[in-house]
């Protein structure tokens, strides 16, 4: 690549160097004339050596300015010059196509790393040692309730002691703190992970959610308890069903022998009290065993309106009958949702039935009876609100409402929400109450799915 340069560049140096020696031997002789040639010859040739370096070097001078300054649209031209300076050119070029794709490649690994933070479900907040937030990714705003995040002094708008907290973290340290907003109160941990980059010490924050890992955990000690009891209980029952059975059939087939007499009355009035008695056991225990046979939810894409319209015509007559107001409302990007119609479509008729029990008999709302049916997405999740704005639920019972067994209804199983709440589960979801304003909201949570994952 470099013979042509490489034997010009000679050429000068030995025209150098012989007319330097030409011209102390004249000069030397007295041949001053001669002498004044030679020294001309060789200023003309230092002259040509020093034009050549600077035009060599203007070139690589400038690679190394653009590169410096990232500045990668110039193009070295390849026309209409010595072979030597073509060469050179060339291998500019090929040195800046180099650097070009190496620098293509390193921002798309960090687009697609930038897509990968976006869209864990943890939330990373990286900040410098003053504070200064550095990244932040949407989990992150969405735990703490901000739209946006440049210092970790914004955070005293969520609580007054999370700006200290967050700076003060040690790496290694684990920190868990409760994080309330209008909708709901999220249970979160931190750790702090310290790496030094170009000499500078940067602080990696990551919040989980681990309350719902734990929401998860009880439901599953709830359904190996439930399985556990059913068996047994099952076991314990079903004969004694068998045997009351066949001791009344047996009764009752001496029915005309036996009449008038009270000790036989009585006792086949007492084994149809058992039977009756260990039959309702037996349903009782079967509605709980439902709880642990939900089978996995066959995902399938669904039309949100026409399913709220489906709910709406189902609860229609119970709604009636309690002068209820139903309205459906669609809020945001209304499209398609991955589900199993009928799991959800039980869960939305267990929901809208519980708000029209709300209402009970007493403390008519001032604005009527109203149940709401909203649909709320966003780009990362799609929440079916059935809202109520009848009586709260009380703040002793509010702590139980999704605990398997539990009710405050006297006909009551106490299953309808934790069945509920265990089928979103399954869909990859969540149900979850809050309190807006003076509605009572139980919210469907459903995470957004690719078509390609269903």
């Amino acid at each position: 690549m470099f013979k042509s340069i490489e034997y010009k560049l000679i050429i000068y140096l030995l025209v150098l160097m012989v007319s330097l020696v030409a011209a102390t031997l004249l000069l030397v002789r007295g041949e001053i004339a001669y002498g004044v040639v030679c020294a001309v010859i060789v200023v003309f040739s230092l002259f040509r050596l020093f034009r050549n370096y600077r035009k060599f070097n203007k070139n690589i001078l400038f690679l190394l300015n653009a590169m410096e300054n990232g500045d990668y649209s110039f193009h070295f031209s390849t026309n209409r010059m010595s072979l030597r300076e073509k060469e050179l050119n060339r291998m500019m070029n090929r040195i800046k196509d180099i650097l070009v794709k190496a620098r293509r490649e390193i921002i798309e690994n960090e687009e697609f790393l930038g897509t990968i933070v976006e869209s864990v479900s943890t939330g990373i907040i990286i900040t410098d040692e003053e504070g200064y937030v550095r990244n932040v990714n949407h989990s992150a705003t969405e735990f703490l309730g901000l739209s946006s995040l440049s210092h970790l002094n914004q955070l005293r708008n969520v609580d007054e002691s999370f700006p200290a907290l967050f700076l003060h973290l040690k790496p290694g340290e684990v920190q868990l703190l409760k994080i309330a907003n209008e909708r709901e109160e999220t249970e979160v941990s931190l750790h702090l992970t310290k790496i030094v980059i170009s000499g500078m010490s940067l602080r990696i924050i990551t919040l989980n959610n681990i309350g719902s890992e734990l929401e998860a955990k009880e439901m599953e000690s709830w359904i190996r308890l439930i399985r556990v009891m059913t068996h047994e209980i099952m076991n314990s029952i079903a004969p004694i069903t068998s045997l009351s059975e066949s001791l009344l059939f047996s009764f009752r087939s001496r029915a005309t022998e036996m009449a008038g007499n009270s000790l036989y009355l009585n006792t086949v009035d007492a084994l149809e009290t058992i039977n009756a008695t260990t039959k309702g056991l037996l349903n009782f225990v079967e509605s709980y065993r439902q709880f642990t046979r939900i089978p996995q939810p066959q995902i399938v894409p669904l039309d949100t309106k026409q399913l709220l319209g489906k709910v709406i015509h189902l609860c229609s007559p119970k709604m009636g009958e309690a002068g209820v107001e139903a309205k459906v409302i669609l809020e945001g990007d209304i499209s398609v949702l991955y589900a199993d119609e009928n799991q959800v479509l039980q869960v939305l008729v267990n929901l809208v039935k519980n708000a029209v029990e709300a209402f009970g008999e007493e403390g008519e709302p001032a604005s009527g009876r109203k149940i709401e049916l909203a649909v709320i997405t966003s780009p990362r999740q799609t929440v079916i609100e059935v809202r109520n704005n009848g009586a709260p639920i009380p703040q002793e019972v509010l702590p139980h409402i999704f605990v398997p067994f539990f009710t405050t209804k006297e006909a009551g199983s106490g299953i309808g929400l934790s069945l509920s709440r265990y089928i979103m589960r399954l869909h990859g979801g969540n149900l979850k109450h809050y309190v807006v304003r003076e509605w009572t909201v139980f919210g469907m949570v459903f995470c957004k799915v690719s078509p390609l994952q269903v």
